[in-house]
């Protein structure tokens, strides 16, 4: 079909197949922009429940208008096989994006965000995706989540009709899953079923954030929660097992990531996440407090500059504690001192006469001398102490230096 023009929409490459479409890259000559074109399979263009499926999808894309799903802009017919005109998108489908290896947790929970936002809008309509799974999730290269493929999705009201924006584009167009179901039937895909759904019971949105919570735990972890040979092992795993914590397979996922992810795949969906906008909000709150953590952690490693001179910080405690107590003690003295001197009896000046200061010996040599302002008094230290000596008298107090402050 490369070269072809259907309708408007020239046929430039093929993108993908998949059980139930085969996608092209088209260009749209009316508008100038680039499509994709989804068929039925021929093999499947006259069996009237896949090409029901195929119209209720496109029927649907009205009811659904969100940046994070697929958007579908027309439906047609070409030689009895069926199209879906949708946005062309430049990406990868999340199944590819993982391969095998935990993806980074703060793009973890901003692609969850978005999905989980998605998802909100959907069930607001009465629409359940059935089929959520790596395959139809994709990344675009701008970091945008999508949601494709609707193909299974449940109408649980008369809201709206269901929407598939599947294989929208580079996405869904990728493989023939193991364990899918056959085209047309309602359930979905092994391996991301919910409990109820493996049991064949009534639907709601809740089978939706399980389907979901399998995706997540897959991201977190690289691996499937729940795996096995035969879809009758799968099977059993959903209802009866609880998956491999998934901080033993990935120690470096926070604490809450993993408590989000439990909470999605409990097996009694009233004790799992009840709306999709509950699960958007922890995840978002999660969003926050990665970047606060990462943005503490670079903030707080910003090396000091080199500083000649600066004590080491183990020496600070030790040398606070030592000026805190010379300070304490020139107070005591200068306090006993002034306390001393304001009991004696003032002297005259007609007192006053020539007076030897003090013999500076080399057995007890004056460290420090100083004579008051108005040249009454000298205080001067030597190995006994300190001492303050009335120059009029020679009278002289003395107080010894405790050896602890001592330094020799």
């Amino acid at each position: 079909m490369l070269g072809q023009t259907i309708s408007h929409y020239r046929i430039v490459t093929k993108l993908g197949g998949g059980g139930m479409g085969v996608v092209y890259e088209a260009e749209d000559q009316r508008l100038g922009r680039r499509v994709a074109l989804k068929f039925l399979p021929e093999e499947l263009a006259q069996n009237p429940q896949a090409r029901e499926r195929f119209q209720r999808e496109a029927r649907a894309a009205s009811a659904l208008n969100h940046p994070n799903i697929c958007t579908i802009y027309d439906i047609g017919e070409h030689q009895d096989r069926l199209y879906i005109v949708m946005e062309c998108l430049e990406g990868t489908t999340l199944k590819y994006r993982i391969e095998g290896k935990p993806m980074p947790v703060e793009q973890l929970v901003d692609f969850g965000a978005q999905v989980a936002d998605a998802l909100e809008v959907a069930h607001a309509a009465g629409i359940v995706h059935r089929d959520l799974k790596p395959a139809n999730l994709f990344l675009t290269k701008r970091g945008q989540a999508k949601i494709l493929d609707f193909g299974l999705a449940k109408v649980t009201s008369g809201k709206a009709p269901q929407l598939e924006p599947a294989g929208g584009s580079l996405a869904t167009a990728a493989i023939n899953e193991a364990h899918l179901t056959s085209p047309g039937s309602a359930l979905g895909t092994v391996a991301y079923m919910s409990p109820e759904q493996a049991r064949g019971e009534e639907l709601d949105a809740r089978t939706d954030l399980f389907s979901f919570g399998a995706v997540l735990y897959e991201m977190a972890t690289g691996r499937q929660p729940f795996t096995g040979n035969t879809s009758a092992i799968i099977f059993d795993a959903i209802l009866n097992k609880p998956p491999t914590a998934s901080v033993r397979i990935n120690p470096d996922l926070p604490p809450h990531l993993e408590a989000v992810i439990d909470k999605c795949l409990e097996k009694d969906r009233t004790l799992r996440y009840q709306t999709a906008s509950d699960l958007r909000a922890d995840l978002q709150r999660l969003k926050r407090d990665t970047q606060s953590s990462k943005v503490a952690v670079v903030s707080g490693s910003v090396p000091l500059a080199p500083q000649e001179s600066k004590p080491s910080p183990r020496r600070w405690p030790m040398l606070t504690a030592v000026l805190a107590a010379v300070a304490i003690v020139a107070v005591l003295v200068v306090g006993y001192f002034a306390g001393w001197f304001t009991t004696r009896r003032p002297y005259t000046q007609a007192e006053l006469k020539p007076q030897q200061l003090t013999a500076n010996s080399s057995e007890d040599p004056v460290a420090v001398t100083s004579i008051s302002p108005d040249g009454k008094y000298l205080l001067f230290s030597d190995l006994e102490g300190l001492h303050l000596r009335l120059m009029a008298t020679g009278e002289t107090q003395s107080l010894p230096i405790p050896a602890e402050f001592c330094f020799r």
